[in-house]
């Protein structure tokens, strides 16, 4: 049974993954037979839906065109070349997929969700979380899947299995980055005119930005967050499955009848996350006795979002306890089977503290995020702060970006010891791993986020009533905290995939003997310094690109919404719909025009150093190590701060310190404004910064020995 198990490993991930899929067909299935509004309703909803077509077209289009050229690229790469090519063509085309089915959905989903608030709390909550559940376990099903059928067609080629990471990727660079771009952009030129300029409201049919801005939200927090969230999935599997094709078991263990159980593991790990992905779903109800107060209607939506990870959780760490002690042989000690692992526990042991290691890291930056960005201490002290000014405000909320770091670096620090004490480099890509295997349930959580926004403005937009708008925005409230976690689990997971694929890298130069596993770099070589140094820069100088492409993007959009207010007569008073199209169109071409600068970046640096005389596989090593623990704590510090001031915006808007319009609410409508494209368009830029490299440092190794003799 045993061997059988290991044997058809990938077989069972990809009946996992059919699962998966399944299911998010049966959660489509189910949303598209609910009610889908009065005419006014379906009417907000096929403009957001198809601005969100006329992004992802554009955006498909652009992409198609750098896919090719990469490509070509791959396949003229010595002896890698057809199988890494074929991997980075398959990742491309599953990562771009689930992006699409996300996206799609979500439009259709915000609609019925905000209809169905008329009727039942609770099942407005249940539509909008199937929304949000289609997108994460399309991400995981797909994810596994093509891993899978890429092992199948070359097993024995490793590269074809790091290509197909690669092409995951490439597709998050311009959905995350470009996605970003234009949420922001059509976030502050809707915001400059409507709320500034022309004193109406949020929301508000009124002005031309307004579905362009509805639309950014599904941009950036469905297709964008879902893109980042799968890359880090498929790195994270992609890296244990590298790193442990290397461990040799039957040398340990030499009456073990099945061989590349290191390699297998990643599969089987794969195929159970799916499964209690799916059972956690089923935990998330409001239950009948939800419609009551606001409050209470809010709190009880972020207890059943978060039910459903917990369970999740804990049954992943049962699983995968059950799994190692059954498959894996006892009575060695990690260090005796794993190269590089110091552990003399037993190394069935040592492999579930690694996947719980993991798992535990995942939910301390949530909670540590949720700490920082929620109605506690520090949101509460910038509200406060807020009384005396928008100064004290951003000086309140930088300092309170800055000391959130600190809990997601010891948090991902001290899995990174444990991980590699217990098991090596491999430990390490196995902790990244642990920590996404319930990646199904965390992204369903993090998609109904924007859902539940974009059912509250469709609420006021078709003037629904005061009732429907207090549902939505209690579902729009525990949205705004999951969202918030989402951004720091997406950051802490880079940070561990990226720190995978450090491990990859050094493994496989090592194979290339261009560098020594037991040596590793000199941190005192000019060369290792330039590159941490380099890698530091790069960090700042995307950060800087992303913020200035907001400013141009939205100055875009303020021109175009000025334009229709004194051209088209009745779009001010209501009498005349505006047109909502050219500023989805001006809005796209703005985003996919200022993501081209960081993303030849992103792709050539690594290529460069690599290939420099005086610089070289070392220098690359300072430069990803550079670019991961800037990029790491930049992005934290980003999000954080961001999402503080937000959140301080709506408590006091919740009627403390004045409630809306007071001095305090003026100040700190500047702190949000502030934070706006660092917590949804730089910070998570960063994210993909850090996977992004690593990878094409590993895939381009051996053309830095060819270059380097």
């Amino acid at each position: 049974m045993k061997q059988f198990v290991v044997t058809n490993a990938p077989l069972i991930a990809g009946i996992a993954s059919l699962f998966a899929l399944a299911f998010a067909f049966y959660l489509v299935r189910y949303i598209l037979r609910q009610d889908a509004g009065n005419e006014r309703v379906q009417e907000l909803s096929g403009d957001i839906q198809a601005g969100a077509k006329t992004f992802m077209t554009r955006e498909f289009r652009y992409l198609s065109i750098f896919t090719v050229v990469v490509a070509l690229l791959l396949y003229a790469m010595p002896e890698t070349g057809l199988p890494t090519t074929v991997g980075f063509l398959a990742g491309t085309v599953a990562s771009g997929l689930a992006g699409w089915i996300g996206m799609w959905i979500a439009t259709k989903s915000n609609g019925r969700t905000a209809h169905a608030a008329q009727s039942s709390f609770a099942k407005a909550l249940n539509i909008a979380y199937s929304g949000g559940s289609t997108m994460g376990f399309s991400v995981v099903g797909l994810g596994l899947l093509g891993l899978t059928f890429i092992y199948v067609l070359f097993p024995e080629y490793s590269h074809a299995w790091l290509g197909y990471a690669f092409g995951s990727s490439c597709v998050a660079l311009f959905l995350r980055v470009g996605g970003g771009i234009y949420t922001k952009s059509a976030d502050v030129g809707a915001d400059v005119v409507g709320k500034v300029e022309a004193g109406i409201p949020e929301d508000d049919p009124r002005n031309p930005g307004v579905i362009a801005d509805n639309v950014g939200d599904n941009v950036g927090d469905v297709a964008g967050m879902g893109s980042d969230l799968y890359e880090s999935y498929v790195s994270a599997v992609a890296a244990t499955m590298f790193l442990g094709a290397e461990i040799d078991f039957v040398a340990a263990f030499p009456t073990l009848e099945f061989e590349n159980l290191g390699l297998m593991i990643a599969f089987l790990f794969g195929g159970l996350g799916i499964v209690s992905s799916i059972i956690g779903y089923f935990f998330v109800s409001a239950g009948e006795g939800a419609d009551i107060a606001y409050e209470q209607q809010a709190a009880n939506a972020r207890s059943a979002l978060n039910r459903g990870t917990t369970v999740a959780n804990v049954l992943t760490s049962l699983l995968a306890l059950c799994l190692i002690l059954w498959l894996v042989p006892g009575g060695e000690s990690a260090a005796t089977v794993i190269d590089g692992a110091a552990a003399t526990m037993d190394v069935r042991w040592a492999l579930f503290l690694i996947i719980l290691a993991g798992l535990a890291t995942g939910v301390l930056i949530g909670k540590a995020t949720e700490y920082y960005t929620s109605e506690y201490a520090p949101v509460k002290q910038i509200a406060e702060s807020a009384k005396t000014g928008a100064a004290t405000t951003l000086i309140e909320g930088l300092g309170t970006g800055m000391l959130s770091t600190v809990v997601p670096a010891l948090a991902v620090a001290a899995a990174t010891l444990l991980a590699h004490y217990l098991g090596g480099l491999f430990g390490i890509a196995l902790a990244s791993l642990g920590m996404l295997l319930t990646l199904g349930v965390v992204l369903s959580t993090d998609a109904y986020g924007p859902i539940t926004d974009n059912a509250q403005g469709i609420s006021e937009m078709a003037d629904l009533g005061q009732d429907v708008r207090e549902r939505c925005e209690a579902l729009d409230s525990a949205g705004n905290t999951t969202a918030a976690i989402g951004k720091g689990f997406a950051i802490g997971s880079a940070a561990l995939a990226a720190l995978a694929w450090l491990a990859t890298y050094f493994s496989e130069a090592a194979a290339q003997d261009l560098l020594s596993l037991e040596a590793g770099v000199n941190l005192m070589s000019p060369a290792v310094l330039v590159g941490l140094l380099l890698g530091a820069m790069l960090t700042f100088y995307l950060s800087s690109v992303g913020i200035h492409a907001i400013s141009r993007g939205g100055a875009a959009v303020v021109d175009e919404v000025r334009r229709q207010f004194a051209e088209i007569d009745g779009v001010r008073s209501g009498d005349t719909k505006p047109d909502y199209a050219r500023c989805v169109e001006i809005t796209t071409e703005a985003a996919l025009r200022e993501m081209m600068l960081p993303g030849i970046v992103v792709l050539v640096a690594p290529a460069v150093v690599g290939v420099l005389p005086g610089l070289g596989v070392e220098a690359l090593a300072g430069l990803l190590a550079g670019v991961l623990i800037s990029g790491f704590l930049t992005a934290i510090f980003m999000s954080n701060a961001g999402g503080a001031w937000d959140n301080a915006k709506k408590y006091i808007e919740s009627g403390v310190h004045g409630g809306k319009g007071s001095e305090a609410h003026k100040a700190s409508v500047v702190g949000d404004t502030v934070g706006d494209p660092l917590k949804d368009t730089a910070g998570p830029s960063l994210n993909v910064l850090i996977k992004l490299m690593g990878k094409v440092a590993v895939i381009f190794l051996p053309l830095f020995a060819y270059f380097l003799g």
